[in-house]
C-alpha cells in the first residue's frame, strides 16, 4: 500500500470547526516476529499564530502536527501523508526505546519525595528565570512547578512558565537550557531558527545541553508513577 493510501485509512473524519486541536484517527500497522501488530492512537492537530507546521511523537506515541491557524486542512492531509515512512520509522524507534526502558529496574519516586522536588524547584528555578529574563530582555506571568512524564517546561502566550520539577534531578546546566529555552518562547512562539538563534546566544553550547536532555530525560521522567 502506498504511503498516501496508507495515510486515507489512518485519517478519520473526526474535527471541530476552528480547530485549536484537531484529532484525526489512524491505526498503523506494524509487523513484528512475522505477525502483523496493530496500534492505534490519535493524530493530534493543533493550530496556533505559528508559521510552520511541524511534527513530533512523544513517549505515549501520541502523534502531534503544529499547524499555522489558517493553513487548510488538506495542506496539513499532505504534511502527514508525505510523512508517512518517517512516521512509522520513529514510531518503531519510540516502541524499541519503549521495551529496552521496560527491562531496566525503576527506581520509582514517593510522593514526598515529588513533593520535595517541587518545592527545591519553587526555590531555585525562579532564580534562573529572573537571570535570564534579564539576559534575554523578557518578562515573564507566573511560573508553576509539575510533574510530569512527558515534557520539562513550557510557556503559555500570556507568558506564563511551567517546570517538571523533575529538572531538579538534572545537572543545573540543564535545567538552565530548559529556563532559557522556555524564555525564548517569549520572543518566538515556535522553534524557528530565529528562536534557535537566540537560544544560541545565551548558551552556545546548548546542543550539547540538548542532547543530555534527549539522552537521559525518559529514564529520569520514568521514575513518576502517576500524577500527585
Amino acid at each position: 500500500m502506498c504511503g498516501s493510501a496508507r495515510v486515507r485509512r489512518m485519517i478519520g473524519e473526526e474535527k471541530e470547526k476552528y480547530g485549536w486541536k484537531k484529532k484525526l484517527r489512524r491505526i498503523i500497522k506494524r509487523e513484528e516476529d512475522g505477525e502483523n501488530r496493530w496500534i492505534p492512537s490519535d493524530i493530534r492537530i493543533v493550530r496556533s499564530r505559528r508559521k510552520t507546521i511541524s511534527i513530533q511523537i512523544d513517549e505515549d506515541l501520541q502523534l502531534t502536527v503544529r499547524a499555522p491557524l489558517r493553513m487548510p486542512d488538506s495542506a496539513v492531509r499532505k504534511f502527514i501523508e508525505e510523512r508517512t515512512d518517517w512516521i512509522e520509522k520513529n514510531m518503531r524507534k519510540m516502541m524499541e526505546r519503549q521495551e529496552a526502558l521496560k527491562a531496566e529496574p525503576e527506581d520509582i519516586l514517593t510522593a514526598e519525595e515529588l513533593r520535595g522536588l517541587a518545592k527545591e524547584a519553587a526555590e531555585y528555578i525562579p532564580e534562573r528565570v529572573a537571570v535570564y529574563a534579564s539576559l534575554i530582555g523578557v518578562s515573564c506571568g507566573r511560573i508553576t512547578i509539575r510533574n510530569q512524564r512527558t515534557r520539562w517546561g513550557s510557556c503559555s502566550s500570556a507568558g506564563n512558565l511551567n517546570f517538571n520539577c523533575l529538572l531538579m534531578l538534572t545537572p543545573p546546566e540543564i535545567i538552565d537550557y530548559v529556563v532559557v529555552h522556555e524564555l525564548c518562547h517569549r520572543l518566538e512562539m515556535n522553534h524557528s531558527p530565529y528562536f534557535w538563534a537566540e537560544v544560541e546566544r545565551v548558551l552556545p553550547d546548548y546542543r550539547k545541553r540538548r542532547k543530555w536532555l534527549r539522552d537521559n530525560g525518559e529514564k529520569i521522567m520514568r521514575r513518576i508513577s502517576s500524577p500527585l
